[in-house]
């Protein structure tokens, strides 16, 4: 077994789709996920003449397409919406930007993406869910506890019209448990499973790294969640192993820093442990992409993408079909 690689195109939007088809080529991945932002995937443009051209140039670089990708307006969807939503939401989501305006338009936007991914073949939309109670974490003033509560209430009240459509269309919504979002690691996945009923269509795209700086334990995650991974992002982060300047929350300081706690780094070259992730997915029986979302402030990302695409193929393993031991057994 050999999982596809393919390279997230989320930090490579500033280049147009085809560029970025002939670099992962050169680079050696064997597709793509796309973001619905540049021009990678315009989900307002998107027919199914517009989704076949998008297949057809991928194929044209021997690629292949696995999911796609909508974060930014997602994360519109739950969160108290402020001026920072209009430098990340699509202008037609944006509009007069008035809040519930922008999470309406941005809901109608998650079941337009589903029926895009439907056009390009696909059963598989990751993205941010936002959040309404974010800004709740650290308790002072004291959050009571139903605050919490209704935040998910809020959270399962707006995203169940959106699941049920991606039910009906056979798509599965993957959210990437991240700071910012209803969950953020374990016990908060969990707690939006819950509230979301345990919604067959919502699920989680792994992502180590952003467990990593948390100390969360991003192997124990995949095992509590063995059957809502639906897809995977490989990412990297060192995090120091001394008090530093700057802690975990990033003291308002850019990305990069060397005075932070914690930042994203190529793949190979930060403190995730890509071995016992990959022996993690092969327990679970994850087939699918390996997706390399690459970030590195401090690294070319060109040469970055191509190093991370060769790490991940070199990393990654098929499990066992044997025991390793039959063959000392003389009545096997």
């Amino acid at each position: 077994m050999s999982r596809p690689v393919t390279l997230f195109t989320g930090q490579w939007a500033d280049l147009p789709i085809e560029t970025i088809c002939q670099k992962a080529k050169e680079f050696g991945y064997d597709g793509l996920e796309l973001c619905c932002w540049g021009d990678h995937m315009e989900v307002d443009k998107a027919d199914q003449a517009y989704c076949d051209e998008r297949k057809a140039l991928l194929e044209k670089y021997d690629l292949k397409l696995f999911a796609i990708s909508t974060h930014l307006d997602g994360q519109c969807v739950c969160d108290p919406i402020d001026q920072r939503h209009k430098s990340i939401a699509s202008p037609h989501v944006w509009g007069d930007g008035d809040q519930e305006g922008v999470r309406q338009r941005a809901a109608e936007e998650m079941i337009k993406t589903a029926k895009v991914a439907k056009m390009l073949g696909l059963d598989v939309v990751n993205g941010f869910t936002g959040s309404p109670i974010w800004h709740l974490l650290y308790s002072f003033p004291a959050v009571p506890q139903e605050m919490i509560e209704k935040g998910y209430e809020e959270f399962a009240s707006r995203w169940i019209p959106i699941l049920d459509e991606y039910q009906k269309l056979g798509v599965k919504f993957a959210l990437e448990a991240h700071p910012t979002e209803i969950a953020f690691d374990i016990h908060t996945a969990h707690l939006a499973l819950k509230a979301l009923d345990n919604h067959p269509a919502f699920g989680f795209n792994f992502d180590p790294s952003h467990f990593g700086y948390q100390h969360v334990d991003y192997v124990r995650f995949i095992y509590e969640f063995s059957d809502r991974i639906f897809h995977v992002h490989m990412k990297d982060a060192y995090w120091s192993d001394v008090p530093m300047g700057v802690g975990v929350f990033g003291g308002h300081m850019e990305f990069g820093d060397n005075r932070r706690y914690w930042n994203f780094r190529s793949l190979g070259r930060g403190k995730v442990n890509f071995e016992n992730i990959i022996r993690a997915l092969n327990d679970i029986g994850y087939n699918g992409p390996l997706s390399v979302e690459w970030e590195d402030s401090g690294m070319n990302r060109e040469a970055g993408a191509a190093e991370a695409c060769a790490f991940v193929k070199k990393v990654d393993f098929a499990p066992s079909d044997v025991a390793f031991d039959d063959a000392m057994q003389k009545d096997k």
